[in-house]
């Protein structure tokens, strides 16, 4: 259960890491808990047994992961910080000078003065990079469930577009969303979706707006995904509402060139920044190129966004089991934007293309 923190001891020469709930957590145990007003860690040295904290209100659904160490838990009327120091306790040698690595972008800043109070000796330090390594090459079952999430994702995109109506909302597409991903059977949400149209899909990170009704000639943007058994869909596509002009053609037609170049560039052996890099240059030499704003992915799994970062500068070379997105986009601020985005996993021989949902432009409404 703690080999692959144990490989990352091994890789790193700390001399302890500690996890908190998250999708790390729930590579590790396979049960994820909420992160809310009570602390849980779980501290796993190099050296000796392992230990978790966990609030009492947990502890029914913390015993069937069968946790190979001693678990120390605490009630509300007591506080935290007692469990904190009797794992600290328990583990001598990490209370002088032991070099310990936290989740950085996962970890609250009390949980650290907790430990901080528990080890007084050791030293902290960020390796969330090297953590969510054990994340990076999924398994065939993780693909499975991934490549599940992706096809009811679909799914619920064209049962959409079949409601779509010229004067709707974007408030109104995106409930007619969200009601077409659980009827497909999506069990969550890989993030809040953005429903986008006219000069809001200029925006990479648009909320949808409830006074903004569609009207012909509007690009209409669909970024979203839903989940299953914790592993995402992340799909983005742009369409325009009944009509369509010569630019706006050329603008989609150049965005979709580039997310094919993505797609039969990608492939083992080369970089995430080869890719990256093949992706901007046809942005970059378009008559569109200021228009040009991200890099062109990022990995996805039981994070939406996790290692492979695909962008320049970024030497990871691409191995079988990565799974990422190729999403290239343009945007025009105050006008429109277009951005269409795949999720691919690596082969032993290329890339495995898991979205099917077509590119080709598409007027809808």
């Amino acid at each position: 259960m703690l080999e692959p923190l144990k490989r990352v001891l091994e890789r790193t020469g700390l001399d302890a890491l500690v996890i908190v709930p998250g999708a790390n957590f729930r590579r590790v145990f396979g049960q994820d808990f909420h992160q809310m007003e009570r602390p849980l860690a779980v501290i796993v040295p190099r050296q000796g047994e392992a230990v978790a904290i966990v609030p009492h209100i947990e502890l029914g659904s913390f015993a069937p992961i069968g946790f190979p160490g001693k678990v120390f838990p605490w009630r509300d009327e007591q506080g935290y910080m007692g469990a904190f120091l009797a794992a600290g306790e328990a583990l001598p040698q990490l209370r002088q000078a032991a070099r310990i690595g936290v989740e950085g972008q996962r970890m609250r800043v009390f949980d650290l003065f907790a430990l901080q109070k528990a080890l007084p000796g050791a030293e902290f330090m960020d390796v969330h990079g090297e953590i969510s390594t054990i994340r990076m090459h999924k398994t065939a079952a993780e693909i499975a469930l991934q490549r599940k999430a992706i096809e009811l994702s679909e799914a619920a995109l064209e049962a959409t577009l079949a409601e779509i109506r010229v004067g709707m909302t974007e408030t109104e597409i995106e409930s007619i969303l969200l009601r077409n991903l659980f009827a497909q059977g999506a069990d969550g949400l890989a993030f809040a979706p953005i429903v986008a149209a006219g000069d809001n899909a200029a925006n990479s990170h648009a909320h949808a707006r409830p006074d903004y009704r569609i009207k012909p000639g509007d690009a209409l943007l669909f970024d979203f995904g839903g989940s299953y058994q914790g592993y995402h869909a992340d799909i983005t596509r742009t369409f325009f509402v009944k009509e369509v002009s010569d630019f706006d053609r050329a603008f989609y037609e150049t965005v979709l060139r580039a997310n094919t170049k993505g797609r039969e560039f990608a492939r083992p052996g080369i970089t995430a920044g080869d890719v990256d890099n093949a992706v901007l240059t046809v942005l970059e030499q378009s008559q569109f190129a200021e228009f040009c704003r991200h890099k062109t992915g990022h990995g996805l799994g039981l994070d939406v966004h996790e290692a492979p970062q695909i962008m320049r500068g970024n030497a990871q070379v691409l191995e079988p089991g990565m799974v990422f997105t190729i999403e290239p986009g343009l945007y025009r601020d105050g006008e429109g934007g277009v951005r269409i985005e795949d999720d691919v996993v690596v082969t032993e021989t290329g890339i495995e293309c898991l979205t099917s949902f077509p590119r080709e432009l598409r007027l809808v409404g």
